[in-house]
C-alpha cells in the first residue's frame, strides 16, 4: 500500500513539474499579478525567462511587475532585452520611455518616445507624456508644441493648457503666458477648472485646495482631487519661485495622495529634483 501511494505522490509531482512550460509559467505569474501578489508572480514570471530567455511575454510581464514595485532599473533592463529580439516593437519603446522617466532618465525617454513616434506617426498629436518630459529636460520651445498639437486632439484638458503655460513661463515669463493661455472647453475633473483660473491669476492657490475638499465624494475621488490640487499648487508655487512651498505641497501630493496614474510620477519626479534644489541653497 505504501508503494503505491509513494508511486501516486511521486506521479502526481512529476506530471506537475511537466506542466510547468514556460507558456504555463507566465499564465500563473500573469494570474498573481492579477490578484496583487506581485512577489509570487515576479517568481514565477522569472522562472519562465530562466527557461527561455526570448520569451518576449514573459520579458513584457516582468518589466510591467518590476515597474509596479518602483524597481525601475530592473524593468529597464527587461526592455531592453525585448528590444535586442525585435528592434521594431514600438509597444516596447514606449513603455521603456515612461519607466525611463519614472526612473529620472528624462533625455532617455524623450529618446524613446520618438523613436515610437517614428513607428508610430499617428501617435505624435496626443503624446503627452513627451511634452513633459521636453519641460524636463529644459526644452521649453518643443514642449509647448507639443501640447499646441495635443490642443487639437483634446480641447477640453486643462492639464494640456497648464502644461503649455509652464513651458511658455520658462521661456517668456509668467505676464505673456497667461495672455496666451489655451482656450479650454468643458473638462469636468474638479478641481480642474479651479488651477486653469488660478494660473490665469483669477483665483489663488487656497482656492483650489478649497474646492478639492469641498463637497460629499468617494474617499478614492477625494484622495483624487487632493493629489491634482496639491500637485498644481505645488508647480504654481515653483513657478514663482517658491520652492519651499513648491515642495511641501508636493510632498503632500505624492506621500499622501498617490494614485495608480502616470502623473504620481510626474509629481515624484518634480518633488526630486525640488528637493535637491534646496539641497544646494541651504
Amino acid at each position: 500500500m505504501r508503494v503505491f501511494l509513494v508511486y501516486f505522490v511521486w506521479l502526481g509531482v512529476v506530471s506537475s513539474a511537466i506542466g510547468q512550460t514556460p507558456d504555463d509559467l507566465v499564465k500563473a505569474a500573469t494570474e498573481a499579478f492579477r490578484k496583487k501578489e506581485p512577489d509570487e508572480a515576479l517568481k514565477l514570471v522569472s522562472k519562465a525567462i530562466k527557461e527561455n530567455p526570448k520569451h518576449v511575454d514573459a520579458l513584457t510581464l516582468r518589466a510591467a511587475i518590476h515597474e509596479s514595485l518602483d524597481k525601475y532599473a530592473e524593468a529597464i533592463q527587461d526592455w531592453n532585452k525585448v528590444l535586442e529580439l525585435d528592434k521594431d516593437d514600438a509597444s516596447a519603446y514606449q513603455l521603456r520611455g515612461l519607466v525611463q522617466f519614472k526612473a529620472g532618465k528624462v533625455k532617455e525617454s524623450i529618446a524613446d518616445f520618438d523613436k515610437y513616434i517614428e513607428l508610430k506617426p499617428a501617435a505624435k498629436i496626443s503624446h503627452w507624456q513627451r511634452g513633459i518630459s521636453y519641460y524636463y529636460a529644459g526644452r521649453y520651445d518643443d514642449g509647448r508644441k507639443q501640447f499646441e498639437g495635443y490642443q487639437d486632439f483634446d480641447s477640453n484638458d486643462v492639464e494640456n493648457a497648464v502644461w503649455r503655460f509652464m513651458c511658455m513661463v520658462r521661456a517668456d515669463g509668467i505676464d505673456k503666458a497667461r495672455k496666451a493661455i489655451l482656450k479650454i472647453g468643458d473638462d469636468k475633473r474638479v478641481p480642474m477648472r479651479q488651477v486653469y483660473d488660478l494660473y490665469k491669476g483669477d483665483l489663488k492657490p487656497e482656492d483650489v485646495m478649497m474646492t478639492a475638499n469641498g463637497g460629499k465624494v468617494s474617499a478614492a475621488l477625494r484622495n483624487s482631487q487632493l493629489f491634482y490640487a496639491h500637485l498644481y499648487v505645488g508647480i504654481y508655487f515653483d513657478l514663482l519661485n517658491d520652492k519651499k512651498k513648491a515642495f511641501d505641497h508636493l510632498n503632500k501630493a505624492t506621500e499622501e495622495h498617490r494614485i495608480g496614474h502616470y502623473m504620481w510620477d510626474v509629481a515624484r519626479v518634480h518633488r526630486d529634483l525640488l528637493a535637491k534644489e534646496l539641497k544646494k541653497e541651504n
